[in-house]
This record gives structure tokens, C-alpha cells and sequence, in this order.
């Protein structure tokens, strides 16, 4: 089973209006389950590994990052919009 298969199972057991990002390449980013200040949970990525597929598109960091921002982490989809969490500075 893959994370994406866990977790839209989880999100369907749990009745949760979280959304999973489109297209899947991003799956490998998935980190799991956040809950905002509300109690609203949604899916949470790492933003890092996003832009590393962004620029796999022929972008260099610079204009994957901006693209990154402006289309996937600026896109409000609604109370289930997933976060994303920058993990460069943990260990």
C-alpha cells in the first residue's frame, strides 16, 4: 500500500476534508497529518522535495521555488488545504 493509499485511507475512516496534491509525483514529499490552531487536520509535505519535482521539470531552483509558492503552497483549496513544512533545519 502507498502513503498516498494510507493516508486517503486514513482521510476517509477519519471523515476529514483534507485534500492530497495533484499530480501524485509529489507523494514522496507527504509527511503525514498536521492540525492547525481550529483542530482542522490536513496533509502536510515537505516543501523541499516538492521543488526538487518542480525543478525535475526544467526549472532551476530559483524559478521552481517561485513557481512552488506562487501555484502549490499559495493555492488555497479550501479548509482542507494541505501545509507544508520546511525540514532543511531539523536533525
Amino acid at each position: 500500500m502507498t502513503t498516498r493509499d494510507k493516508i486517503q485511507s486514513y482521510l476517509e475512516t477519519a471523515e476529514m476534508d483534507a485534500f492530497l496534491l495533484e499530480p501524485d509525483v509529489f507523494d514522496a514529499a507527504i509527511l503525514g497529518i498536521a492540525e492547525r490552531a481550529d483542530g482542522t487536520r490536513v496533509v502536510a509535505y515537505d516543501r523541499q522535495p516538492c521543488i526538487e519535482v518542480i525543478m525535475a521539470m526544467d526549472m532551476d531552483r530559483e524559478e521552481a521555488e517561485e513557481y512552488f509558492e506562487f501555484n502549490t503552497a499559495g493555492a488555497w483549496m479550501g479548509d482542507g488545504t494541505p501545509v507544508f513544512i520546511d525540514t532543511r533545519f531539523a536533525e
